[in-house]
């Protein structure tokens, strides 16, 4: 079996957009305040995934580190994946069906609207859009990343700090 999370990064500021690229949007302040919290409640859960891999995008790297020092997972050892960045669901099962099968459960940060599109192609759950710092658990029944596909795998849970009035 092999597991995946995927996080929307956190809120991003939209302050100097005239001045920064999209990749280079930092975090705001909602941002910095949401990604910890759901890092700490996923280490609640008992959840320390075995691989980071992350978007390149300031503000979906910036959601990748906060988890990480939460699980005290090196940040250097954070996968920079370009093919994440703004991937639509196909690209994004690309993406996974290429990880190594040595790590059994991969967080994987990115963004809208390919992660909700991806979460979409699974039968058992249906979301309009993933909030930001959102978390969603697939599991997958299969041995090697390159057999995960919708039809072999299922959304366990989906979970995001309005969920809890952060």
């Amino acid at each position: 079996m092999k597991i995946l999370f995927l996080v929307r990064h956190a809120k991003s500021s939209w302050k100097h957009a005239d001045e920064l690229s999209d990749a280079e949007r930092p975090l705001n302040k909602r941002g910095e305040r949401d990604a910890p919290f759901m890092g700490e409640l996923l280490l609640r859960k008992g959840i320390l995934p075995d691989m980071l891999v992350s978007s390149p995008a300031l503000r979906a790297l910036s959601t990748a580190k906060e988890f990480a020092n939460t699980f005290e997972y090196l940040e250097s050892k954070i996968e920079v994946e370009d093919r994440v960045y703004l991937a639509s669901a196909g690209a994004l099962l690309g993406v996974i069906q290429n990880f190594d099968n040595d790590f059994d459960s991969i967080m994987v940060f990115g963004h809208n609207p390919g992660l909700t599109e991806f979460i979409n192609l699974f039968e058992n759950v249906f979301i309009d859009n993933l909030p930001t710092c959102g978390v969603v658990c697939i599991a997958f029944s299969a041995n090697n990343w390159s057999e995960a596909e919708p039809e072999n795998g299922k959304v366990l849970w989906v979970e995001y700090p309005k969920l809890y009035a952060v």
